[in-house]
């Protein structure tokens, strides 16, 4: 469908297309508007939606542990385990030397304390069930890398050392504590005692790290805790009322050798047959909807296959802008499930590879923004970007090469929200593309 509209404004920007190159949006002066120029308004574009899962995503080095799990009636089972090494700046339980010093000092307990970082999602009215293990193996990612992943995991006691069960408060309480195991406890303390513990070395070779685990059966969100989180071994000196009591924090000095292992299982979701990161899956088989999903690594990728056709509209031409509204799928998204404020977007090639974030023409970095989030019915509720210079740009291309675009969270390491889209034929939440091309 194409709209003619009269040319009243000054200030668009203008591109010649005898040139080769695109350099995006362009101005009109006050000496072309006498001529008779129209601008056409195009919303019969072809646009393409698919889902793709992402490589393994980095979750080292991302500043929050993230435990839990939930059954999401769109995406399936997701499950987060964090891992992580602690690590003390002192290796004395006392300030004098001796070994009779040292008789005097006595265990009491040992706990870990997880402060809340205030990030949650999906339903913390339920109890949820978190479980400690010790880590067996080195903090060691793989060889010739640096990073851990949504992938990695370390092998790992499975006789826990503690386990808690509450209902999760990130708002208004500050930490939860979790009871540690005794026998732990009483030999770690006698390793700092009987002076077996004297550097960060022999630490680590005892103690390797930790993993929080959350139990399937109990637990309905993902919560996330601060790195300032400790172990807290306690002990005393004294008998009775005259005991002094004394503590010492273990805490997460090396923020590289923490990491989230998200997994997810979509067994029976529309989305259970995700190809290879190569490889997408077209909405057409997903009930017209794209997917999007934080920590597992699930991305909305949208393609314009026919972009090049619109140069053959007229011998001289361009995009002048273009506006594309992606609308939540219907009934995807809750107080529970709530829709983020922004949606990141890269360029990517036919293989699904980056090859840069998205950008408009004076490399100033875009984002896909929410609009009209409070509508009550949800009828004008979507994420809006202009896409004019990306578009242009593919309409002159030369090559057969074609780009698209891949939408994902803000955060994509470090939380698990996700958004539905619809495509251009969901009946309820139909994709637009308006495309304003000036002939010339």
């Amino acid at each position: 469908m194409y709209k003619f509209l009269v040319l009243i404004f000054a200030g668009l920007l203008i591109i010649s297309c005898d040139s080769d190159t695109d350099v995006g949006e362009f101005v009109v002066g006050a000496d072309y508007l006498a001529l008779k120029n129209k601008v056409i308004s195009i919303d019969t574009v072809t646009v393409d939606v698919s889902t793709i899962k992402l490589d393994s995503l980095v979750t080292s080095s991302e500043s929050r542990i993230l435990v839990g799990n939930y059954d999401d009636p769109l995406f399936g089972k997701i499950k987060s385990d964090s891992y992580f090494q602690v690590a003390t700046s002192t290796f004395n339980l006392y300030n004098q030397s001796s070994d009779t010093e040292a008789t005097g000092y006595v265990f009491d307990s040992i706990a870990m304390i997880l402060r809340y970082d205030n990030y949650y999602y999906a339903d913390t009215t339920k109890v949820q069930t978190l479980n400690v293990h010790r880590v067996l193996k080195n903090f060691k990612p793989n060889t010739n890398d640096s990073s851990f992943y949504n992938s990695s995991a370390l092998t790992y006691d499975y006789n826990s050392l503690g386990t808690i069960s509450y209902r999760p408060k990130p708002i208004g309480k500050d930490s939860i504590n979790i009871k540690l195991d005794n026998v732990f406890g009483k030999e770690l303390f006698n390793k700092f005692k009987n002076h077996e513990i004297e550097s960060y070395t022999d630490f680590t070779d005892y103690l390797k790290g930790f993993v929080i685990e959350s139990s399937s059966t109990a637990s309905s969100s993902v919560i996330g805790f601060k790195m300032t989180s400790v172990v807290r071994l306690y002990y005393s000196k004294g008998i009775g009322s005259t005991s002094d009591n004394y503590s010492m924090d273990f805490t997460i000095s090396d923020i590289s050798k923490q990491f989230n292992a998200v997994s997810s299982d979509r067994v029976g979701t529309l989305i259970q047959d995700l190809p290879l990161s190569k490889m997408n899956l077209s909405s057409k088989l997903t009930s017209n909807t794209g997917f999007i999903q934080s920590g597992a690594g699930i991305a909305c990728r949208i393609d314009f296959p026919n972009i090049k056709e619109l140069k053959y509209l007229s011998e001289k031409g361009a995009i002048v802008d273009a506006k594309l509204i992606l609308r939540p799928a219907k009934n995807s998204y809750s107080k529970m499930y709530p829709l983020p404020d922004t949606l990141s977007v890269y360029v990517v090639d036919k293989l699904n590879r980056i090859k840069s974030v998205f950008a408009d023409s004076n490399g100033t970095t875009e984002v896909a923004i929410l609009t009209n989030a409070d509508d009550e019915f949800g009828e004008n509720v979507g994420y809006q970007i202009s896409l004019g210079a990306f578009l242009q740009k593919e309409m002159l291309k030369e090559s057969d090469s074609k780009s698209g675009l891949l939408f994902t969270l803000p955060s994509l390491s470090k939380i698990v929200g996700r958004v539905a889209l619809g495509d251009q034929i969901n009946k309820d939440s139909k994709l637009k593309l308006q495309i304003y091309y000036i002939t010339y």
